[in-house]
This record gives structure tokens, C-alpha cells and sequence, in this order.
């Protein structure tokens, strides 16, 4: 059985080793050109063999190219299957398609010079391979235009562009023998050439107020990318770069014991839309089936809300004020005497909520369901790469971890030197505190204390 097995992984390393010097060789010349007696020179495999694996050159030929669009096609559907929104997808699709390419060059360079039309069966797999790939972007243009996001074109006229765009990029990247750190900042310029040729805002002749404003984002990398749209919506170039790491708590214990009993839980309270994901993820772990019957759903925010819709948990209250302030504020209207209140929260959480409650009270029980890390290095490289390429003009920081772990994954000596040529946006009197505590000046404060709250403050402020 071993032996057979190394056989046919001898098989395999073969097989891989014929189209890839057969890829090369189509990518250099015309279908033509190339013989199968060319394959097995440069695979250094006997001819005989390589006709043990592939009847024929056409058979070989379209191997290749059934064999990466199928991973392409794939891997985008991946990419795209989790983003919360159709710009977000839009980024998925193009920084993929790019880089996908970038990496597979000679089966980019095979794909643009050969027409799929050849009476082949592979052929025809091909075309309906390439459709997916359109299918996809076109989902995306058509769900950025029931959204309101993208101008009302055509949606294949839209793709094609799009894809002529990106390819046209590729070409370029091939020529010029672009480097990775090259790649990384050349795909977010193709997105946002792409994003703003298809902003419907362009139609109804709407003004951009943060158009050529570079602005920095530092949160977790989903918290990122979710907080980026609202300000390229606004016509911001976006630089994400990540200094959280989410990662479960050391410890599931106190939380365990809690939500084995969720029928005496009168009210749970989601502080962030991580509580609600990090929940869900151990309740699954537990095979727990929390009954919401009886107890009374707090999201503090809009995005925590919308992530508890998603997950099916009924949300009953909503904060106006997006803070642990507005959270007493809300159940002040409730009698919660002896009422058993359960914050499932981050393993930093801090005490004011539970202290307010407790005052009201009610009958307190926390939880940590995930931890605040650094993020690793290979997290960060290619932002850390984008940002020294970029000159920014803002700073935004959601939090004192934020703030703190930019300063040390940067190895900042003097924040204040640092920032000195910066705009610093906070996003609440708590961050701006621990910002001032290093002597840096904070530019930017908000009224509400959330990203849309900032996007209005820093347009107030380049006003």
C-alpha cells in the first residue's frame, strides 16, 4: 500500500513538472510553435512519457488552462464568500485576480494570446470557466447597484472593463518585472481606480470630500476593512494596517458555567460584533442551543446589531449612544432588581459597565469569549511595506490598544516626533486620553464615537 502510494505521488510530481515547462513554453511562443518534443526537453522527462500523461499537445494545452482557471475561479469564490459588503467583495475579487496572475504569469501570458474556440471538449469547459469568473464580478456590480454603491451601467459593459483593467495592470506588472512589495501597492491602486469608475456617486455629480486624502486605519484587520469602505465611499485613498489580533481567551471556563444556565440569563449585552462571533464560535463548540426566549438582547452599535442578525440572535435594544454610558442609559427604563445581566466580552473589558448595572441592581456576570493580541509579522508585512511607500495625512485610532501597538510594531521611539507632520484622529475621549498621556495631539474627536461619527468629523475638519 506504501509503495503504490509513492508511485503515485512520483505520478503526480511528474504530471506538475510537464505543465508547468509546457506552460512556460506556450507563454513564449504560439500554440503552434510549441512540440510536445520542446516539453520533454525542457521537463527533462522522455517523450514517450509525457504522452503516458497527455494524448496530445491540445489535450496538454488545455490541461493547463482548465487546471488554473479551475483554482482561480475557486479561490474567488472563497475570497468573496464572507465580505459584508459589494466594495469589499469588489476588493476581494480584483486584489486576487492580480495577484493570482502575478504568480501564475505564464498561464496569464497562454490566456491572453489563445482564443477559447478550438472544437475541443476541454474548450468548452474553458468558456464556461471564464463565464464563472465573469458571473462573479457581475454578481458583484449587481449587488453594488441594488445597494446604491455603483452608477447604473450595464453590468457586462461594467466587467469587461474591469477585467480589462486588471489585466492590462497584469501585463504591466509582467513587463516591468514588478517585486512583491511593487505588487502589494499596485493592486490597492487598481482597486481604487476600478471603485471610483464605478461609484455612483460620479453619476449624480456628488462631491468626494476626502478625495486625495490618504488616511490610515489601525483596528483588527476585518474591523479594517469594514471601517475602509465607509471612507473610500468618500473618495479616501485607505491604508489598513492591523495592530489587534483576535484570539480566544486563555480560558473558557467562567463562560461555560454561565451559559449552561441561560434560562435564568434575564439579559445578555453584545459590546462589539467579536463578543457575538467569538459566542456563537464556543456555544457551537459546547453543542449549546441558546434559547433567547427569555432574555432580553443589548447590541451596542449598529454593526454589532447586524452581526447578531446574521447569526439569528434577536436583538431587542439598541443603544443611541454607541458606549457603556448609553447601555445605563438604555436599561434605566427596566426594573433590574435582582435581574442577572451576562456581558460576554473581551478579556481587557473594562469595570464601569458592570460597576453602573450592579448600582441599578441588577446581578452581574462577565465573561472574557476572546483576547486582544499583537498581530504577527507575517500579518503586517505587506501593510508595514504600503505604509513607508505612502505619505498619509491621517491617523485614525479606535483605541488605546491601537494606539500602543502601532507605536510598538513600528518601534517608535518618539511618538511625538513621529506624528508631528500627521493629523491624529481618536475616536473616543478614552483613546484621545491614552494618546495625550504620550504627548501626541489629537487633531480629531467625534461627537458620536464610531467610524461614520469620524468620517463626519474629518470632513468637518478639511472643511
Amino acid at each position: 500500500m506504501e509503495s503504490e502510494i509513492k508511485i503515485e505521488n512520483k505520478k503526480e510530481l511528474k504530471r506538475k513538472r510537464i505543465i508547468e515547462s509546457a506552460a512556460k513554453l506556450f507563454s513564449q511562443k504560439s500554440y503552434h510553435e510549441v512540440m510536445m518534443e520542446d516539453v520533454a526537453k525542457l521537463s527533462l522527462i522522455a517523450k514517450g512519457t509525457v504522452y503516458n500523461y497527455f494524448e496530445s499537445k491540445e489535450e496538454l494545452y488545455f490541461s493547463i488552462m482548465k487546471q488554473r482557471m479551475e483554482k482561480l475561479t475557486a479561490s474567488l469564490k472563497e475570497k468573496i464568500k464572507d465580505e459584508l459588503s459589494s466594495i469589499e467583495s469588489l476588493h476581494s475579487f480584483v486584489v486576487h485576480l492580480y495577484m493570482f496572475m502575478m504568480k501564475y504569469q505564464s498561464f496569464f501570458l497562454m490566456y491572453q494570446k489563445e482564443s477559447l474556440k478550438a472544437e475541443h471538449e476541454l474548450c468548452s469547459e474553458l468558456v464556461g470557466l471564464e463565464n464563472d469568473l465573469k458571473n462573479i464580478l457581475e454578481g458583484i456590480v449587481e449587488s453594488g447597484k441594488s445597494e446604491g454603491l455603483f452608477r447604473n451601467i450595464e453590468s457586462g459593459f461594467a466587467v469587461d472593463l474591469i477585467l480589462g483593467s486588471i489585466y492590462g495592470a497584469i501585463q504591466r506588472g509582467i513587463e516591468k518585472n514588478f517585486g512583491e512589495e511593487r505588487m502589494v501597492a499596485e493592486r490597492e491602486k487598481i482597486f481604487d481606480f476600478v471603485l471610483h469608475g464605478l461609484f455612483s456617486a460620479y453619476e449624480e455629480n456628488k462631491m468626494f470630500p476626502l478625495s486625495g486624502k490618504t488616511i490610515v486605519i489601525t483596528r483588527t484587520v476585518e474591523q479594517s476593512k469594514e471601517s475602509s469602505e465607509v471612507f473610500r465611499q468618500l473618495g479616501a485613498n485607505v491604508i489598513i494596517f492591523p495592530t489587534l489580533d483576535i484570539v480566544p481567551p486563555e480560558s473558557w471556563n467562567e463562560f461555560d458555567s454561565t451559559i449552561k444556565d441561560s434560562t435564568s440569563i434575564n439579559f445578555i449585552i453584545f459590546t462589539s460584533a467579536h463578543a457575538v462571533k467569538m459566542f456563537i464560535h464556543r456555544c457551537n463548540e459546547l453543542g449549546v442551543n441558546f434559547d433567547f426566549g427569555q432574555t432580553k438582547v443589548v447590541a451596542v452599535g449598529n454593526k454589532t446589531a447586524l452581526v447578531c442578525e446574521r447569526n439569528k440572535i434577536p436583538v431587542h435594544i439598541i443603544p443611541k449612544k454607541f458606549s457603556g454610558v448609553g447601555v445605563v442609559e438604555e436599561l434605566t427604563n427596566y426594573d433590574l432588581k435582582k435581574k442577572l445581566i451576562f456581558i460576554p466580552r473581551s478579556a481587557i473589558g473594562r469595570e464601569e459597565l458592570p460597576y453602573e448595572l450592579e448600582a441599578l441592581g441588577a446581578k452581574i456576570k462577565t465573561a472574557p469569549v476572546y483576547n486582544v493580541s499583537l498581530p504577527s509579522d507575517n500579518k503586517v508585512k505587506g501593510n508595514l511595506e504600503i505604509l513607508n511607500q505612502s505619505k498619509p495625512d491621517v491617523f485614525i485610532f479606535t483605541s488605546p490598544s491601537t494606539f500602543e501597538n502601532f507605536i510598538q510594531i513600528l518601534k517608535i521611539a518618539n511618538p511625538v516626533k513621529y506624528f508631528e507632520n500627521y493629523k491624529v484622529a481618536a475616536i473616543g475621549p478614552t483613546t484621545r486620553t491614552a494618546i495625550e498621556n504620550r504627548h501626541v495631539r489629537v487633531d480629531i474627536l467625534p461627537e458620536e464615537f464610531t467610524i461614520d461619527g469620524l468620517a463626519k468629523a474629518i470632513i468637518e475638519f478639511y472643511k
